[in-house]
């Protein structure tokens, strides 16, 4: 392909091939380690738990789900055994959401396959690129 006809690509058509590097090499990663049952876009509910920074209501609304949806994700979650349910100690009539071990092992096992294209991405390009591109699709996103 031409340096012209790379210029032509759209940046939505980028970033969903981009998007697709990282999820393959995930996909592929948790499928060798024996987490070949995280159903679709459960690595990003057992990735967004173990970072720990957001409530599961604000995960399962950036996954841009229904939240009958994003129930049944988390249901399925916890019956493979990645998520375990527990009462809120502070509120008896809440319910708290945290990883099994599977769950925690599933996770490393998705960043190291993130670091992994990171990695190789890093010996491609300038970092200075990366830290451009970062910051232009945190603007794109409004952050």
């Amino acid at each position: 392909m031409s340096h012209q006809d790379k210029n032509e690509i759209t940046l939505p058509a980028l970033l969903r091939a981009a998007r697709a590097v990282y999820g393959s090499a995930i996909r592929e990663s948790l499928e060798l380690a024996g987490y070949e049952d995280v159903p679709k876009n459960g690595i990003f509910v057992i990735g967004a738990i173990a970072r720990g920074g957001a409530p599961l209501a604000n995960i399962i609304r950036d996954l841009g789900v229904s939240k009958q949806a994003g129930g049944q994700l988390v249901d399925t979650l916890v019956t493979r055994g990645y998520l375990a349910r527990e009462v809120d100690m502070h509120d008896r009539r809440r319910l708290t959401v945290s990883l099994t071990e599977r769950g925690r092992a599933a996770a490393q096992v998705s960043r190291k396959a993130v670091d992994g294209i990171d990695t190789d991405l890093a010996a491609r390009v300038k970092p200075v690129w990366i830290e451009h591109t970062r910051a232009t699709l945190l603007a794109l996103i409004g952050e």
